[in-house]
């Protein structure tokens, strides 16, 4: 929606969403690899959570545009959705459960086991790093694009 300069109708909600990124995943595995810790499941994520309105304006950063957040009412949406629901149309009430709702886990177990007080790097550097990575590959295809086309 913001490469095509498209507003994003769901800024009334707040919600939250854990990433993890490579750079925080990578060195979770390292400790890993070399520290005997208690087997059992972890969640592995960066420390801070996002919401959709955060991620809309860092993929609007990284493409050197305007964050274009619209503030529509939830009550609107929701009958819009149910409407959708009847219609079925791309918006519907389990779509917009899953845009609007927060996603959040905790990675307190595995920092405790491997005695990390932090992650590496944030979520906003990470998100940032895999914008930017996008962006690089898609020049180098483009350029590639133009080599051989």
């Amino acid at each position: 929606m913001v490469q095509k300069g498209l507003p994003w109708p769901l800024g009334a909600f707040k919600n939250k969403r854990s990433f993890t990124s490579i750079d925080n995943l990578t060195s979770i595995i390292n400790q890993l690899i070399v520290k005997d810790i208690e087997p059992g499941i972890s969640q592995v994520a960066d420390d801070e959570a996002l919401s959709t309105n955060e991620i809309i304006r860092l993929i609007a950063s990284a493409q050197n545009r305007k964050s274009r957040i619209c503030n529509i009412p939830k009550k609107m949406i929701s009958l819009l959705a149910r409407t959708g629901d009847i219609f079925h149309l791309p918006l519907n009430s389990e779509r917009l459960k899953k845009l609007t709702e927060s996603y959040v886990v905790s990675n307190q177990k595995i920092k405790k086991a491997l005695g990390i007080e932090k992650m590496p790097i944030t979520s906003h550097e990470g998100f940032k790093k895999t914008l930017e990575s996008f962006d690089n590959r898609t020049r180098m295809k483009t350029r590639e694009h133009r080599w051989y086309g």
